[in-house]
This record gives C-alpha cells, sequence and structure tokens, in this order.
C-alpha cells in the first residue's frame, strides 16, 4: 500500500514522495516492534507454562495429559521464535507481516489455548472438550502463515 501510494505522488511532488517513504518506513517499525514484543510474551509465557507443567501439573495429571500439556508449550515456543523472526525480516512487505502475525497469534490462542485446557479438563468442573473442534484450526492457521512466508519469498525476485 506505502508503495503504491508512494508512485502515485512521485509524478507529483518529490518531497512527497520522501515524505511518504518515511510514514511507511514508521509504520513497518511499529509494527516490526509489536511482532517482537508478541514473541517475547508468548515465549516468556511459554517457558512459564512450561515450568508450570513440570513442577505443578506433574502432580496431578496423567503422563498422557502431561504429555499433552507441553505439545501447546512447545508450539507456543515454536510461533514465538517465529514472530520475533517474522519481526527482524526486511524482505516481508507491511501486509505480508501484518497478515503472519494475525494468522500465527489466532493459530497459537486456538491451538496451544485449547490444549491447556482439553490437557487440564480432569482438574475442573467444565468439560472443555467441547471446544476440542478449535484446536484444528488454530493448526489450520499456524500452517497459514508458514504458507504466507513461503509463498511472499517465492514471488519475490531476486
Amino acid at each position: 500500500m506505502c508503495k503504491i501510494k508512494a508512485k502515485k505522488m512521485f509524478a507529483k511532488n518529490t518531497s512527497n514522495l520522501t515524505r511518504n517513504k518515511y510514514f511507511c518506513m514508521v509504520k513497518k517499525q511499529k509494527m516490526d516492534k509489536k511482532i517482537i514484543s508478541t514473541g517475547a510474551i508468548l515465549g516468556m509465557t511459554a517457558i512459564i507454562l512450561g515450568a508450570f507443567g513440570a513442577h505443578t501439573l506433574k502432580k496431578v495429571l496423567s503422563i498422557e495429559e502431561l504429555s499433552t500439556f507441553e505439545t501447546g508449550v512447545k508450539y507456543q515456543m515454536y510461533h514465538a521464535l517465529f514472530l520475533v523472526f517474522i519481526g527482524t525480516l526486511n524482505e516481508l512487505s507491511l501486509k505480508a507481516k501484518k497478515t503472519i502475525y494475525n494468522l500465527v497469534l489466532l493459530g497459537v490462542l486456538f491451538f496451544s489455548g485449547s490444549i491447556y485446557l482439553l490437557a487440564t479438563n480432569s482438574l475442573t468442573s467444565f468439560d472443555f472438550k467441547i471446544i476440542g473442534f478449535i484446536t484444528p484450526i488454530g493448526g489450520l492457521l499456524l500452517i497459514l502463515g508458514w504458507c504466507v512466508l513461503f509463498f511472499n519469498f517465492i514471488k519475490k525476485k531476486s
């Protein structure tokens, strides 16, 4: 979007082009900061949840439930690192970064979040199995985030 505006303005006034490039750069920097911050928060909470699972839940969950919980933690950490990586990439457009960010954030919330609830289902009176359909939707969103990265690099000219 910034490139299109810049091209239109270039014909009219060069100083507007410079101004538009600056605003596009500021937008991209803000988005990068948001992506990296979110990745850091997801990574931090993954470590906290992993420690909670290893030290506290280990006493009250079965081996299978604990393994399920750890799967949620692993995927959350993988995608926290993925977001940090995306935030540092200069080759991706702002639109691609926003798309990946939204897909990964929703994917982690749906996938890992539902896994945490399903793994600890035996500890509550509420049956979280009714939200089990959200897990594969979250997984699909995570896959789509990786697809956006892949297709953006495939279509990029060398």
